[in-house]
Formats: structure tokens, C-alpha cells, sequence
């Protein structure tokens, strides 16, 4: 019997220009979960594509063994009938079906075309009450909240009874106790001999749950370590090909005068009649300061920068005020013109253009803003003006005139980033800045935040990363059902004074 379940050896991807994977290899025993992490560009996407048969065989080099013998994964569909089914970061539901027939996408219960419904609701029932979801299987998937969806995700690939299941960053929209139901599924998978590839930024996931990690650098295959044997110092300098001093370098600012406030702010809830998911919340911000946001998902955080912001939320009641002036924000429009600027955390959906350049996404909040020589845009000065960005932000790409979908998570992140600093706001919103980001590109984010404040721009910062809050933030508000339950400065804040105000 082979010593592998799986064996990827020798795997070369090359795009135009670009070379993605170059001799990988990764061993997979059988019943283990191996962790594989690496800086956004390592070229993990691209070796679990080659896996799933997304990257069909013939597109890439060197060869791929299931149980010692050679297999060629021609389309995703012979990937499956192998047992390999992955799990993708990105929420891969259909919206307007139930959360039954998501649940069992290609695999509905029945002969022929006939579907079992009662064993479809019967099975939907029973996964739903096991991972704690409060849904009826004919309700629509567009209900569920991210992290719910996720859940589901994984569960659709359970009941398969896959032999490797693959999952890419799984933990990044699920609350405290969804992770904990995740990690308790797949210790029971790998207690039944099934075998995981364990995509993950965090660190702490990795150690809880890995019995060997795969570090991937530049599209190599750098180490494969017993996670119980190596150093998370030592993953990380092999991560990223240097050490690094400092993991959340944070800027010292004098903290000026206030900036900006927020009074009386309320959010009604969709859905539910009489309930708000703001509800009477204010605050405010200083200059040069970072105010971070912090409690559990769900609890508002988001929504509250929304609808400062001026997002299209429906019977939004509040008053704004900016160094001392009352202001109107009725749309985002008004917001930017007020100097208000807004990351927000699902960087696909609303943060960039993906089938635009670098360069044109850096001018989509300031279209009024280019560069003109006459009667027509300055291409030459707007170019060096994205190439300065592009430069003092370290984007890795091969110019400014590369699509962004075609960069990785933290390079996206920065062309965001970059979207808001060619506008120059005076405030500026971050909504989960490092969210799907690894540690080098997280480090680089600090300290260019750190930079902003220095420059006077102030920031309010939401995050889930307990560790990012509380080094990178001067205040920290936490929200819990929608109403701020805490409010803690430097001198003050810990994870666990946090934690106990956010459960409130």
C-alpha cells in the first residue's frame, strides 16, 4: 500500500509571463489533515485548482498519484469521482433556491428524475439541527448569513463521503462557536480515515487542527513541517522569505481634536417589524486617531459605518457632524464630498472593478479628480500618479495596467486601499482591512494605516482579529445587538474585557 493517499510531484503552472507553480510537491496521507499556508501569490488557489480539475490535465506539468498510481483529472467532475471535493472561500450558493436543494446540489435523493423530497427535508433537517442553523429546509439560502452559508458549504461536501476534502481559508465568515462546530466535523472526518487540505492564514487554526503544514513560497514548495515541531516564528519567516520584527507595527500619533461624530444612529432591521440592528448608537473620532469596533458577527459593526456612510439602508435616523459642522450624507456621494472615504469588507462585491486595471480602479472614487491636459485626460500624468501609488504601496504585479482579478487577496486589499488614498479623505472607514490576507501583506497594512494617521487622516477601523484590534486600534467600542456595550482605551482594553462587553 502506498505510503500516500495522494501525491502531487513535480507541478509546474505557467501563465502569460507568469510563473504560478514551479516543481511543487505535497504529499497527502490518508486520515490526516495537512495544512497548507503561504503569502497571497504563493500559488495555493492555483495547486487546489489543478487538484479539483479546474486546471484540467495537459494544462500544467508533472503528475499527480492516487493510492502510487498516476491519475489524470481532466475536468472537475473526474476529480470528484476520485472523492475530491472542495470548499471554496467565496459563498457558491444558489440565492432564490431552497436551502434544501443547495444543501444537495447534484446529489438529490431519488431514482431518475424523481427527487425524494421527504428524505431530502428529512436529511436538510437533521444537518441543519446538528450545525446549529435556525431554518426550515424550504427556506431560501438567501436567508442565511455568510457564515451560515459556509456551514452548509462544508456540509454539502460531507454528506458525499468524500475521500480528500479541500477547504480554502473555510473560518473567514464564521463566528467563534462555527469554528469550533467546524473543527469538531473534521476531527470526526479524520477519525474516519478521510483526508483534509487545510488552506489557512490564521495561525492558530493551523496548530489546532494540523497534524503536518505545507509552506508554499513564490509558487514552491519551501517546507513541510509536523505542525507540533516547528515554531509559528519559524512558518512564518519561511512564509515570506524574511523575518519579521514586529507582526502589528503600530505608529506613535498625538491624537488631535475631534473630527467627527455620530449621534443618535439607527438602523431598522429588514425584516423584522419594530427592530432595529443599530439602535441609538453614537460616538465619535479624534484626528490621527484609529477607533476600532469589535464584538461578534452579527452584532452591527458593519451596518454602523454603512449607514454613516450614507449606504442605501432604509429608515436610517441620524446626526452627523464633521470637525464641528453639522453635515447631511443622504448617499455615499455625500460622504465622499465630505471627505469620507470607506474599505469595505467584501472587497469583490463592492471594493474594486475586477475586469479594470490597477490604475483604473485607483480613479474610481476620483473620476472628477484626473488629471486633464485640455479637453481630454492626461494619460501621461495619470499614469505616474498610479505609478507613485503603485510604488508606496508595493503592489506586486507586473504594472499598473494589470487586471485586478488577476492579483492575490492582499494585493487586491492594497489596490482598495489605494482607490481611497488618490481621493485623499480626511476620515476614512476600514471594514476588516486584513480579511483573507497573510501575514507579510497584514504587516505591510499596519504599517501604511499607520502612515495615514501620521499624514492626519483618521480612521475607524471594524475587526473581527481580537490580536488587530487591540494592537492597532488607540480606542476600541465594542457593539453587541446593536447598541455600543463597551468602550475601552489602550491603558484599558484586553481580550478578555472585549470578549465579556461584546457578549453582553
Amino acid at each position: 500500500m502506498a505510503e500516500y493517499l495522494l501525491e502531487m510531484k513535480n507541478v509546474t503552472k505557467k501563465f502569460p509571463g507568469v510563473l504560478a507553480l514551479n516543481s511543487v510537491l505535497l504529499q497527502l496521507k490518508k486520515g490526516e489533515i495537512l495544512g497548507v499556508c503561504g503569502e497571497n501569490g504563493a500559488g495555493k488557489s492555483t495547486l487546489m485548482k489543478i487538484l479539483s480539475g479546474t486546471y484540467p490535465y495537459g494544462t500544467y506539468e508533472g503528475e499527480i498519484l492516487y493510492e502510487g498510481k498516476a491519475i489524470q483529472l481532466t475536468d472537475v467532475a473526474v476529480a470528484q469521482k476520485y472523492g475530491i471535493e472542495m470548499i471554496y472561500q467565496e459563498i457558491n450558493m444558489v440565492m432564490g433556491s431552497g436551502i434544501a436543494e443547495n444543501l444537495y446540489l447534484g446529489n438529490l435523493p431519488g431514482k431518475g428524475k424523481l427527487v425524494d423530497f421527504k428524505k431530502l427535508y428529512a436529511g436538510t433537517k437533521e444537518i441543519l439541527e446538528r450545525v446549529g442553523i435556525d431554518a426550515k429546509p424550504t427556506d431560501k439560502a438567501a436567508k442565511l448569513n455568510s457564515g451560515q452559508m459556509q456551514m452548509l458549504a462544508l456540509m454539502r461536501a460531507y454528506i458525499k463521503e468524500p475521500k480528500i476534502l479541500v477547504l480554502d481559508e473555510p473560518t473567514s465568515a464564521l463566528t467563534n462557536s462555527e469554528v469550533d462546530q467546524l473543527m469538531s466535523i473534521l476531527k470526526e472526518l479524520r477519525d474516519k480515515g478521510i483526508s483534509c487540505i487545510y488552506i489557512s492564514h490564521k495561525m492558530e487554526e493551523i496548530y489546532r487542527i494540523c497534524d503536518r503544514v505545507l509552506v508554499l513560497r513564490d509558487g514552491q514548495t519551501i517546507n513541510c513541517h509536523i505542525t507540533a515541531e516547528v515554531e509559528e516564528e519559524t512558518l512564518i519567516e519561511e512564509m515570506v522569505g524574511r523575518k519579521i520584527e514586529n507582526l502589528y507595527p503600530k505608529a506613535k500619533v498625538a491624537i488631535g481634536s475631534e473630527v467627527l461624530r455620530v449621534e443618535h444612529l439607527s438602523v431598522p432591521h429588514p425584516t423584522m417589524k419594530g427592530k432595529n440592528i443599530v439602535d441609538d448608537v453614537s460616538f465619535h473620532l479624534n484626528k490621527g486617531e484609529i477607533l476600532g469596533i469589535g464584538g461578534l458577527v452579527g452584532a452591527g459593526r458593519s451596518e454602523i459605518l454603512g449607514a454613516v456612510f450614507g449606504q442605501l439602508y432604509k429608515g436610517v435616523t441620524k446626526e452627523v457632524s464633521i470637525e464641528g459642522k453639522k453635515t447631511t450624507i443622504k448617499n455615499p456621494s455625500d460622504a465622499i464630498e465630505a471627505g469620507l472615504g470607506f474599505v469595505t469588507e467584501e472587497r469583490k462585491l463592492n471594493g474594486f472593478v475586477w475586469m479594470l486595471s490597477i490604475r483604473d480602479n485607483m480613479y474610481l472614487a476620483s473620476l472628477k479628480d484626473l488629471p486633464v491636459k485640455g479637453a481630454f485626460v492626461d494619460v501621461k500624468e495619470e499614469n505616474r500618479r498610479s505609478q507613485a501609488m503603485f510604488d508606496r504601496l508595493r503592489i506586486k504585479a507586473p504594472s499598473i495596467h494589470t487586471i485586478v482579478n488577476t492579483l492575490s487577496g492582499g494585493n487586491q486589499q492594497k489596490v482598495v486601499l489605494s482607490k481611497w488614498l488618490v481621493k485623499s479623505p480626511r476620515i476614512l472607514f476600514v471594514d476588516e482591512p486584513t480579511k483573507g490576507v497573510d501575514v507579510g501583506a497584514k504587516a505591510e497594512i499596519y504599517t501604511l494605516m499607520g502612515e495615514l494617521v501620521k499624514s492626519g487622516i483618521s480612521i475607524v477601523m471594524v475587526s473581527s482579529d481580537l490580536p488587530e484590534l487591540l494592537a492597532i486600534s488607540d480606542r476600541v467600542l465594542v457593539v453587541s445587538g446593536g447598541r455600543i456595550t463597551g468602550e475601552f482605551n489602550r491603558e484599558e482594553m484586553s481580550e478578555e474585557a472585549v470578549m465579556r462587553a461584546a457578549i453582553k
